[in-house]
């Protein structure tokens, strides 16, 4: 199904309001490896976090931390290569760090999440890293797509 030039893309980048031109089947392959590089990126931070909890000692909070900074490295690589096309106007030093900021903010919603979740609520912190993964991946796919991606090309 065609959404057409002009479909407006929720967000406002730093040059105003981004209008994209794509079919929902690009949307839904695009999504799909970004889900792909995710997993893999997921299985990293999960493994990572594991490891410095219980085996170095970590807090579940600072492991957390730790760990989401590991896969963003691999996770940069990863999506910019297989899942996002590069813009043309946007140097690839500005690309990693818009990139960073967004992983940035995805960090700061994974903390918040992991002591909601942890301190405050009581639920095992392997749980809650579940959930904060899922709603943190939907909102690095929302803010990649818009900020970083150049879209068909």
């Amino acid at each position: 199904m065609k959404l057409g030039a002009g479909f407006l893309c929720a967000g406002f980048p730093l040059r105003g309001p981004v209008l994209y031109s794509f079919t929902m089947s690009n949307l839904k392959v695009q999504f799909i490896k970004f889900a792909g590089v995710g997993i893999v990126a997921f299985v990293i931070d999960f493994l990572v976090m594991v490891f410095l909890h219980e085996v170095v000692g970590l807090s579940e909070v600072l492991s957390a931390t730790f760990s989401f900074i590991v896969s963003v490295v691999f996770n940069y690589f990863a999506s910019m290569h297989y899942v996002f096309s590069h813009k043309d106007d946007m140097s690839r030093k500005r690309e990693f760090f818009i990139f960073v900021v967004l992983s940035a903010i995805g960090l700061a919603l994974t903390d918040l999440l992991m002591w909601l979740g942890t301190d405050l609520l009581g639920f095992d912190y392997r749980l809650v890293k579940v959930v904060a993964t899922a709603i943190v991946t939907l909102y690095n796919f929302i803010t990649r797509k818009i900020f970083l991606d150049a879209g068909d090309k």
